[in-house]
């Protein structure tokens, strides 16, 4: 059994003070009909504290004890999904008692219990029926909160399997993004590449962390196409992470030339943005708000501009009008853990501290984490810049523009259309450790590595 899976239950229940938990792990979501599922995957909540993916299971934290309460395996379950676990096994593998779902509702009984809303609507249905409350996602009780305080704070701070864990995605994700710069060339298609950058991830017995994005068209953030084919000139951007066997999500992006070399432009912006990874990497410690770390990228990416004219202007008042967010819309990172956007199923409450609020201003607006980050921690640096038709053309948007863009200089760049680069990053008692620092990103060292023979 794994001890910080133990550890986690007792401080989570430490935290709470005797209120009853329950944590379920989720259902197969059918795709169109009942016996054509979407590949299962285990609540993140129910994975941090027992660390296996049970369908349909249910965990109950109470008076000290925990138990996992189980469907009943049946004759057609073995035939069509195999033998499975036995009970008396899964018990010693998760250090928890376990007992069969028919018995769940008499040890509910009676009961005032916290929960968490499972993202899939089968299990809210369930949930709702067996506390006899509606549960949905972001919906609360007094209970529901102080559980959701309570995971956040645990969840925030990587324990050391966990941080394991963030390190074994790091070295996958790693293979991935060489495979891909190797299967680049003129001619293949962006399946080609994802398909070359996904076989070391399932190879080594995880997922993707999250849908890949590998396309020509870096300006769009969260591409769903992998259709076009590569052409000479074209920049490719590669969004793709490794999920551990236990769950725990690696994410960087990298953009490299399909030919094996930056034209003029492409590098010049490259290297802001390279620029302002590292600056706002290095600002990354103990003590450190985030919102201070996206702003110092923004600036860095502001400055670089306007080195190359193609933005007109003192940096800070550009920074204070929200010019950035013209060719930077989004904020430069996120919480990572068992989830590539970890805990955001609990919205705001996880990524922003007491007291903090969203930014209404265009940009700004996206920034997903604002906290003080604290050792333990892990996030993701990933700024960029991007050219997009709709903000250029954007009737609010285009006034920015027509004030602080110039048209002339920014015509030169027009074999960009998006450049982002994101490493991990853990955050440590003196500073920070980049998870995915063998993932290369000097100019020269990518060049390189296109089309390379591994």
């Amino acid at each position: 059994m794994s001890a910080a899976h133990i550890e986690r239950r007792r401080k989570l229940m430490q935290k709470l003070r005797g209120t009853a938990v329950l944590i379920a792990a989720g259902a197969r979501v059918p795709r169109n009909y009942r016996a054509n599922t979407y590949p299962f995957r285990a609540s993140s909540h129910f994975l941090y504290l027992v660390g296996r993916p049970i369908e349909n299971a249910m965990l109950l934290l109470s008076d000290g004890d925990a138990t996992l309460f189980v469907p009943e395996r049946t004759t057609d379950d073995a035939l069509w999904d195999g033998p499975g676990l036995a009970n008396e096994e899964l018990a010693t593998l998760t250090g928890c008692k376990v007992r069969t779902l028919e018995h769940l509702q008499d040890a509910l009984h009676g009961r005032a219990l916290a929960t968490l809303a499972a993202s899939d609507t089968i299990t809210r249905d369930e949930q709702s029926r067996l506390l006899a409350r509606a549960i949905a996602p972001l919906t609360y009780s007094k209970e529901d909160e102080a559980l959701a305080d309570a995971m956040i704070e645990l969840r925030l701070v990587h324990d050391a399997q966990a941080i394991e864990e963030l390190r074994r995605a790091a070295a996958t994700t790693e293979l991935a993004h060489r495979a891909g710069m190797s299967a680049t060339r003129a001619g293949v298609r962006e399946s080609d590449v994802r398909a070359a950058m996904e076989h070391p991830i399932l190879a080594d017995g995880g997922a993707t962390a999250y849908g890949s994005i590998v396309t020509v068209h870096g300006e769009v953030l969260h591409s769903n196409d992998y259709d076009g084919t590569l052409a000479a000139g074209d920049l490719l951007l590669a969004d793709v992470g490794a999920e551990s066997v236990g769950g725990f999500a690696g994410d960087v992006t990298r953009t490299w030339p399909v030919s094996g070399r930056f034209s003029p432009s492409q590098r010049a912006y490259y290297e802001v943005v390279l620029r302002a990874q590292k600056r706002a990497i290095e600002a990354v410690k103990p003590g450190a708000r985030y919102l201070d770390v996206h702003l110092l990228a923004s600036t860095e990416l502001v400055k670089g501009l306007c080195e190359l004219g193609v933005l007109r202007g003192d940096p800070s008042e550009l920074i204070a009008e929200g010019v950035q967010a013209l060719f930077f819309p989004h904020g430069i990172g996120h919480l990572l853990g068992l989830d590539v956007h970890d805990m955001e199923d609990l919205g705001d409450r996880a990524g922003y501290a007491k007291g903090r609020t969203r930014s209404k201003q265009f940009g700004l607006c996206y920034l997903r984490l604002d906290r003080d980050l604290v050792p333990g921690m892990a996030v993701t640096i990933e700024p960029g810049l991007y050219h997009v038709p709709a903000i250029f053309s954007h009737p609010e948007l285009s006034k920015l523009v027509a004030k602080h863009v110039n048209q002339t200089e920014l015509k030169k760049y027009s074999d960009v259309r998006g450049i982002r680069i994101e490493d991990d990053v853990l955050v440590t008692q003196t500073g920070h450790e980049v998870l995915t620092r063998a993932i290369v990103k000097e100019a020269g060292d990518v060049e390189r590595a296109v089309g390379a023979q591994s």
